[in-house]
């Protein structure tokens, strides 16, 4: 068939990939280049954060989980497997994005020593070898991905169906906050987070802090710079870092890793995270008053990176009927 797939972030991206490799026609449009995309500012920590269903997140992202660990052999994609630790602050930590994980470690408060700064709130962690990836080169790799498939690239700004390519036969709606306008969609809301990165001092190992009772914590070091964040205010849209918001995430970075105290900032940056109650995948040709086969696949909230590919495969199959 012929596919074309609006919306080229990192979802985009990999569904045209998946559905070239499949042997369809693929077209992808675009209002903004992945570089401009939200995709470009995550941390990319494979963690399945702010997405639901909990069932299907999972599966997707387990999918995703292998593919990036056989990427990470290719220095061009811009993926590593790192070691790293999730903090507990309760003592029943909720671990269901971890049931399916092999290789991992339970650890007592105690024997987080040399992993943070000294707190007794800290009840323990979960050490785990994960994916974490540099988005500009790994949005890249993806970009050269479709090229070598022959998948066509075109910018334009489309504010219903009716503007779609009228010669596809097939149309995904990767659309993320678009849908919201696009497709008339209530549920979906912005999930405003802002980062701050660091030059790396020697760090390897990611942090992540989501039982923080201020607000969470992540700190996940990558090549030549260390990713420090976060923040998930529901609703709010402004792209403008705001500085009294970084102070508080750097005070929070700091006072579990000491070693980023002179750290200086490289950049900062924004992203609005495309909420939604549950991820949207699924058939919708009754959107298309043409009949053409439309599959959505949007609100992936802060987990957009863990369940691309996951995603990808399964509109593909939806593609295949």
């Amino acid at each position: 068939m012929r596919v074309c797939v609006v919306g080229a972030g990192v979802i985009g991206l990999s569904c045209a990939i998946r559905a070239a490799e499949a042997g369809h026609s693929v077209h992808i449009v675009s209002a903004q280049p992945a570089a401009q995309s939200v995709s470009a500012v995550a941390a990319a920590l494979w963690f399945p954060y702010r997405a639901s269903p909990q069932e299907r997140v999972l599966a997707w992202s387990m999918t995703s989980l292998r593919v990036f660990r056989a990427l990470a052999d290719d220095p061009e994609s811009g993926v590593a497997l790192r070691y790293g630790t999730e903090l507990h602050r309760r003592e029943k930590p909720d671990l269901w994005w971890a049931e399916q994980l092999t290789d991992l470690t339970l650890l007592g408060g105690g024997e987080l020593s040399g992993v943070i700064a000294p707190n007794p709130e800290v009840l323990g962690g979960l050490r785990a070898r994960l994916p974490i990836l540099v988005m500009s080169r790994y949005l890249g790799w993806l970009e050269q991905r479709c090229a070598d498939l022959g998948v066509a690239v075109s910018a334009a700004t489309l504010d219903s169906l009716t503007g779609v390519d009228p010669t596809a036969d097939a149309v995904v709606l990767a659309i993320g906050l678009g849908a919201g306008d696009m497709l008339g969609d209530s549920e979906v809301t912005p999930i405003r987070g802002q980062v701050v990165r660091l030059g790396n001092p020697g760090l390897t190992d990611w942090l992540l802090d989501e039982d923080d009772p201020t607000q969470f914590c992540y700190v996940i070091p990558r090549f030549d710079d260390v990713v420090c964040g976060g923040t998930a205010e529901v609703g709010q849209s402004s792209l403008e870092p705001d500085m009294a918001t970084e102070a508080a995430i750097l005070a929070r970075a700091r006072r579990l890793v000491p070693d980023l105290a002179d750290a200086p900032i490289v950049s900062r940056a924004v992203g609005l995270r495309p909420g939604r109650r549950e991820v949207r995948l699924e058939r919708c040709d009754d959107l298309d008053r043409t009949g053409r086969l439309v599959v959505a696949c949007y609100g992936h909230g802060g987990a957009g990176v863990t369940m691309s590919w996951g995603c990808a495969d399964e509109v593909v199959g939806l593609l295949a009927g």
